[in-house]
């Protein structure tokens, strides 16, 4: 009986072509742009995700205030205070940042300067286009060697190897220093530019280049298993016991995720919600045109009743053709709106994540707009009395 429904269905589709094609167009985009609208914002949520991540959703920068970096707290023994007393912490690094002009030759150009330590390179799991990160022996001996971020290295050195060469630094006063290492090119995060900074020893750094004895910023490391958003919280509430709340900034690329991610999620949710009342009246446009298959198929269901037809016979008929109307609406809408995602996507350069609970979403709303709209017609033709219908002109 299904299957004799579908095909009545299909045949009554194929007798009104244009009137079937209008009826479908407010099912088709309507769940096209539920479709469109869900994976588009996926899609740029999980591309913002994977531009935060590159600064590590496992990392936590800690800047210390100006007032706060002179004072007793803030120091290097800090970072061993701040792993005792905070559970989930696997490495504290300090760090210090300014800039130079570094020079080799003719080639000279402006640069991010950090001052860290030799765990550095392995924390923040950076690769080496030539030799290698500085020692802890460097650090300790207050060495003067620097590790060369790509661009940098490109500027200084177009034509030769950068490693082994010794590069100027010039602050207040220009000082030698040998290179050990090339960085293979890196995304700028919101700690810093990797490509444009020059790396040096903690110690030199504090010592020989820029006498100072704060510390700028700590770099932290949660350990593996941890959320990092709730030692993130615990670092917080650690940090406001000991310095106050204007003491510090906390940055954590995990928590702008996060955030990140639910601002996408119901701007998406809204739009969806918004482009899913085109589908009512795509739904109003189904039970407006089973009306009137109603009214001209009426001696079709006089003769179908007279010949034994009860009333749930008729109705399912009519249910099954409103059900395969927007069913078939809702095929070619996912299947546009995919294709919409994808043409987006491409064109702001996003990586596609088709959004299969919006497929599902879109079709189950479809089916549901052609049950409740397709109800009334169909109770109306179940009703008819046989003889009037067959009298029917």
């Amino acid at each position: 009986m299904l299957i004799e429904n579908i095909k009545l269905a299909f045949n009554a589709m194929r007798g009104s072509k244009m009137r079937t094609a209008l009826s479908l167009l407010g099912i088709v985009i309507g769940v096209a742009s539920v479709v469109a609208i869900l994976t588009i914002g996926q899609s740029a949520s999980q591309s913002i995700t994977e531009s935060i991540a590159v600064g590590g959703l496992d990392m936590i920068t800690i800047y210390p205030s100006y007032g706060q970096r002179t004072t007793g707290t803030f120091n290097e023994e800090f970072s061993d205070m701040l792993i005792r007393d905070v559970e989930g912490l696997q490495t504290v690094l300090p760090q210090n940042n300014s800039s130079a002009r570094v020079r080799y030759g003719k080639e000279s150009m402006n640069a991010s300067v950090a001052g860290v330590l030799s765990d550095y390179g392995s924390v923040l799991n950076l690769e080496y286009a030539e030799g290698s990160f500085f020692s802890d022996m460097d650090n300790i001996n207050r060495r003067q060697v620097v590790v060369l971020g790509s661009t940098v290295a490109e500027t200084l050195f177009p034509d030769q190897q950068a490693l082994g060469q010794y590069v100027s630094l010039f602050r207040n006063q220009a000082k030698s220093y040998l290179v050990v290492g090339v960085l293979e090119s890196k995304d700028a995060t919101f700690n810093l530019s990797y490509d444009n900074t020059v790396f040096i020893p903690y110690n030199t750094y504090g010592q020989r280049f820029l006498r100072t004895s704060g510390v700028g910023a700590y770099v932290v490391k949660v350990q593996e298993g941890y959320d990092t958003i709730e030692v993130s919280d615990r670092v917080t509430e650690y940090l406001d016991g000991i310095v106050g709340t204007d003491g510090y900034n906390l940055f954590s690329p995990a928590s702008l995720a996060e955030m990140a991610d639910q601002i996408t999620g119901t701007f998406s949710a809204f739009l969806a919600a918004i482009a899913a009342i085109s589908l009512l009246v795509g739904g109003i446009g189904i039970m407006n045109i089973m009306l009137v298959s109603v009214a001209e198929r009426t001696k079709e269901i006089g003769i179908r009743k007279a010949l034994g037809a009860s009333p749930s016979v008729i109705r399912g008929q009519f249910i099954v053709e409103a059900l395969t109307l927007t069913i078939l609406g809702g095929l070619l809408g996912v299947a546009l709106g995919s294709l919409l995602s994808y043409a987006v996507t491409n064109l702001m350069d996003w990586s596609l994540h088709l959004s299969y609970t919006s497929f599902i979403l879109a079709m189950g709303f479809s089916m549901f707009v052609g049950v409740f709209f397709g109800w009334y017609p169909a109770m109306k033709a179940s009703r008819l009395d046989p003889i009037d219908a067959l009298n029917y002109e």
